[in-house]
């Protein structure tokens, strides 16, 4: 009979040790944790859209010459501030010889055409005066001989800008030095001396000397995700963080949205521009990445919870309250403004209270 007991007492031990492991929450050699009670907050929250792009100027231009040659000297380097006028670049007519005789050719046929249009106007002249032709016709020979003239005038300035560098036509100068077309900085330039150019005309773009851009106009141009832009206006406050300059506080507003979506690594985006309205003595760079908040909405002095809290169930929200007697209540809340994180509660909790955060379910 005492063999028995000793038997029985030894299963009934450890079938006691596992219940008090289990009552002290020490099964598996950890203790485990009772619920966290998270206290309600107040304080302001900002529904905000990211856009993702970079600090440019609104205007920047391409500096181009009108006259063909080679790069002969430089008036101005990157990064100097210039006046509209101030020069930039000399650009050294390169002809070969055989343009060169093709401007004298063009010349001397001028001047022969000219001389026998002036023959046939003193001829036409002296007909008139006979009565034998109209007055029309003398004033067609006349419009002749101008034309011509013209024409050879024009010849005349081209050779002598190709020998000279520089001529007047008009009571202008035509001159090879290509100068600033606004009030700048020139933010790059893309020749060297001895290199050639060609000149802008109405059938070709002509080579792009310089950059150059207005620094004290500068926006943010970037892109939104598609699920973000409808939530956007015109007019819209925004917060610019550069990253190059993270001690900035940099303030904008929303410009322009771009009706036309764009597709960027598998994601549409739209494009915007937020002009920059406060840099707070920020010094910035044509260039700069940065990110910017568009501030979709605000609310000042409210009461807010994380949103994890929140259970939802047949479309209304619910917390889970602590009582002050140690116990817990289910309660139905209704939300207003989100930031993705936190969200305002408007009905169903006070200041004072505490929302039951329920700890994580083991993975077994």
């Amino acid at each position: 009979m005492k063999r028995r007991t000793k038997i029985v007492l030894a299963v009934v031990v450890p079938v006691l040790s596992l219940g008090a492991m289990a009552a002290t929450g020490t099964l598996g050699g950890k203790k485990r944790e009772g619920p966290k009670a998270v206290a309600v907050a107040r304080g302001t929250l900002v529904d905000k859209a990211l856009a993702v792009g970079t600090i440019e100027p609104r205007v920047e231009v391409s500096v181009k010459s009108i006259l063909a040659g080679v790069v002969k000297r430089r008036f101005a380097e990157v990064g100097d501030f210039v006046k509209k006028g101030q020069p930039l670049l000399e650009i050294s007519p390169n002809p070969t010889p055989l343009e060169m005789v093709e401007l004298r050719r063009n010349v001397e046929l001028r001047e022969i055409e000219l001389k026998n249009l002036e023959r046939e106007l003193a001829r036409q002249q002296e007909l008139r005066q006979r009565n034998l032709i109209s007055p029309a016709d003398l004033e067609t020979a006349q419009q002749r001989v101008d034309e011509s003239r013209n024409q050879l005038s024009l010849a005349q300035e081209r050779l002598a800008l190709q020998e000279g560098g520089k001529v007047l036509t008009g009571g202008k100068e035509v001159e090879t030095v290509v100068r600033a077309p606004i009030d700048g900085y020139i933010l790059e330039d893309s020749i060297e001396i001895g290199d050639p150019v060609v000149p802008l005309t109405p059938y070709q773009a002509g080579t792009v000397l310089m950059r150059m851009a207005a620094m004290r106009d500068l926006i943010f141009r970037g892109t939104v995700d598609e699920i973000d832009v409808g939530r956007l206006r015109e007019g819209m406050e925004a917060t610019i963080k550069i990253g190059a300059l993270p001690s900035a506080s940099v303030k904008g507003r929303l410009e322009k949205i771009w009706l036309q979506a764009h597709k960027e690594e598998q994601a549409t985006v739209f494009p915007i521009e937020i002009v920059l309205t406060d840099v707070a003595g920020a010094t910035l760079r044509a260039g700069y990445s940065a990110n910017a908040e568009v501030i979709i909405a605000r609310r000042e002095n409210v009461l807010y919870i994380p949103e994890r809290l929140i259970t939802h169930r047949n479309d209304s929200s619910f917390v889970t309250i602590r009582t002050s007697a140690g116990k817990t209540e289910e309660r139905s809340i209704k939300t207003g403004l989100s930031d993705a994180i936190n969200i305002e509660v408007v009905e169903g909790v006070q200041a004072a209270d505490s929302i039951v955060e329920q700890p994580p379910r083991d993975i077994t």
